[in-house]
């Protein structure tokens, strides 16, 4: 998400999803997306390519599977805001989330966001691969884990996955 309205957050936020979304856009589309040269330039990249390599690329996936854990918010600028260093990827606070013991936003309405653009982006069915809550699990006496935290957020995450398909009809 961008932290905010403003254009340059807004336009962060266009740029870290082009870099998220790289990989896919070159084997859904079958071709490396026109923002690929200004990022291969800014990266000191050059591609070395055989004849057949064009041919080979249009070769596309029937499906997009990915992995969703939490949502992340950007920002042009992290000055005077509170950074998330929970995650993986350096991210601003996103105020309107909780958060797990690992600083990562617990967003069950951001897999839904993110499975209605990955659809609408690709026209593919989607897979999701891994999701779910870390925490550090306390063992009671009787050998149980009293886990209802992740309980919750599975279940929150499963019924936007579900609203996404039946709602929104994303495959």
């Amino acid at each position: 998400y961008p932290y905010s309205c403003n254009p340059a957050d807004v336009w962060e936020s266009v740029q870290k999803e082009q870099e998220n979304l790289f990989f896919i856009d070159v084997q859904a589309r079958g071709k490396y997306p026109s923002y690929a040269a200004k990022m291969f330039r800014e990266k000191g990249v050059q591609l070395v390519t055989e004849p057949q390599d064009e041919e080979i690329l249009k070769t596309c996936t029937d499906f997009i599977s990915f992995s969703y854990y939490a949502s992340r918010c950007v920002a042009s600028t992290l000055d005077g805001k509170e950074v998330n260093d929970g995650n993986v990827v350096r991210s601003v606070k996103n105020p309107y989330l909780k958060t797990s013991q690992w600083g990562w936003a617990i967003d069950p309405l951001g897999l839904r966001i993110t499975m209605n653009q990955l659809y609408a982006r690709y026209q593919k069915p989607l897979f999701i691969v891994e999701n779910g809550l870390g925490a550090i699990d306390k063992l009671e006496a009787d050998g149980s884990i009293q886990d209802d935290y992740r309980i919750k957020y599975l279940k929150d995450h499963l019924r936007e996955m579900m609203k996404a398909i039946n709602e929104d009809g994303v495959e």
